[in-house]
């Protein structure tokens, strides 16, 4: 008798004994032959329990055999925990008659405990059931986490996809999860591989052909687990793995597909599965139309921002291609100091739009040839706060506004519109503060022509530390110096040029 046996079946021994009374020695054995619970001597109750399975036959309740022993009174019953068919044994004692024998009471003590070992056993079978569907519930959950964790990232390209991707061959343990969209030519794979697929780029081109075709023809999933399928010479042919691939809709259309490859010794795709990765081409199909949607939104938020850039550079037209220029110069800055994407998104608005406010100042102002007035000079210096104005109206751009605002404050805190100094000023601000000194300088103006590149550095570093941020005046002359070929396609003068 093992111990866990013991204790498992100890209560229902108990119970039997009580039931059978002091006349008995009582056993509950097993149909493969070993004792796992005795009350009495463990010798002759293993004989009795030998003799139980040799003459087992069919049917319930209590039968009496004869054994070389005497007599024994047996009943089948279905023990727990696996152990499957077995025995409740009582053998009368050799000095039973003064307790007295109730074979009745016997027999009725018997059918209960029987009984209440096969309910324990359906219970436990409705147990392992509901353990399973709460280990898909699991699944489900864990997957529908790490979609809407991946969902609010604001980015949701092709990067999102791929990690819904790894996602879902890690939850659903399968070895390939694709997504292909054969128009665009677009196919994205996350591998979860239990061993390698050779040639798996050949694999995922066969998915965007018949496979893709049969799949978007019926509309509707395609589970592939047995090798000799009548459908897998025409649609997934000479390859050798468990398929399960789900249509992925845009409204009516079915633009793409989502694929799940397993080799062919793993478990078959269940019905859980094919659920689950249904639930995954529509969360893939939502990925697409919002990333559609702010594609679109970006595309007019961008119109809008060169229509604004367009109306300044109309009122001087010496200043034509000044914004696009700072733009460019203050996101390579901003890539050699590393900024996180959402500061990157900021530099990339609020450097293209920081003289919008330019747009409210008087045209003979604005292009006067020559030195400004104190008061024409005020006008210019309102444009940063008539940026703010125009750029704060817009969620989107709120970000942005800091950059565009604070621009024209200088590192010694002399500068406007509210005389910020050192870190007190936005980063992004004393980032694009460089990049319009530097093009400031190097741009033709009605009464000059732009400097060369050189001349511009020996300015910028006159006024390194007064106007400038000096670190990151450090950073973008470096720059320059590593990247002359981003000067040449600026058209940018050199010195060297001139002779």
């Amino acid at each position: 008798m093992t111990d866990n046996q013991s204790v498992d079946l100890a209560r229902y021994g108990r119970w039997l004994k009580r039931g059978v009374g002091e006349a008995f020695s009582a056993a509950i054995g097993s149909g493969s032959g070993d004792l796992l619970w005795a009350d009495g001597d463990p010798a002759p109750l293993g004989k009795a329990l030998a003799a139980c399975n040799a003459a087992a036959t069919g049917g319930d309740g209590m039968r009496r055999l004869k054994t070389e022993l005497g007599v024994t009174y047996a009943s089948p019953a279905l023990l727990p925990d696996g152990i499957g068919p077995g025995w409740l044994i009582a053998v009368p004692r050799d000095d039973a008659a003064p307790f007295g024998i109730d074979l009745d009471t016997v027999a009725e003590t018997m059918a209960d405990v029987a009984a209440t070992l096969a309910d324990r056993n359906s219970l436990g079978a409705e147990m392992d059931v509901l353990a399973a569907e709460l280990a898909e519930r699991y699944e489900e959950l864990h997957l529908f986490y790490d979609i809407d964790r991946h969902l609010a990232k604001q980015d949701l390209g092709a990067e999102v996809l791929q990690d819904l991707l790894k996602s879902c061959a890690e939850q659903l343990n399968a070895d390939v999860a694709c997504f292909v969209r054969p128009a665009d030519n677009v196919t994205i794979a996350a591998t979860n591989l239990s061993k390698p697929i050779h040639n798996l780029d050949l694999v995922l081109v066969e998915m965007r052909g018949d496979l893709f075709r049969f799949v978007s023809s019926s509309r509707s999933t395609v589970v592939l687990n047995d090798m000799k399928d009548s459908r897998r010479p025409y649609i997934f042919t000479d390859m050798p793995y468990k398929v399960l691939a789900c249509p992925v809709f845009q409204g009516l259309e079915m633009p793409a597909m989502l694929t799940l490859l397993n080799h062919q010794d793993k478990p078959d795709f269940t019905n859980s599965d094919r659920r689950l990765g249904e639930v995954m081409a529509h969360q893939i199909s939502n990925v697409m139309h919002m990333g559609e949607m702010f594609a679109e939104m970006r595309r007019f938020t961008e119109q809008m921002a060169a229509a604004l850039i367009e109306a300044v550079e109309a009122k001087d037209p010496y200043t034509r291609g000044h914004s696009e220029r700072v733009h460019l110069l203050s996101m390579r800055l901003g890539e050699a100091l590393r900024l996180r994407n959402e500061e990157m998104e900021n530099l990339y608005w609020g450097s293209l739009l920081h003289d919008v406010g330019k747009i409210g100042i008087p045209d003979a102002v604005l292009c006067k040839p020559g030195r400004l007035t104190n008061d024409e000079y005020t006008f210019i210096k309102v444009h940063p706060e008539r940026s703010y104005e125009i750029l704060r109206h817009v969620d989107r751009l709120k970000g942005a506004i800091g950059g565009a605002r604070h621009h024209q404050e200088k590192f010694d805190g002399t500068g406007y519109p509210h005389g910020l100094r050192g870190s007190d000023i936005p980063l992004l601000a004393r980032i694009i503060a460089v990049a319009d000194t530097y093009d400031s300088i190097t741009s033709s103006r009605a009464y000059r022509a732009g400097s060369t590149h050189e001349a511009a550095v020996k300015e910028m570093r006159r006024v390194s530390g007064t106007q400038l941020d000096p670190e990151l005046l450090d950073i973008f002359l470096r720059l320059c110096d590593d990247e002359p070929t981003m000067l040449l396609k600026m058209g940018i003068r050199r010195e060297c040029d001139d002779h």
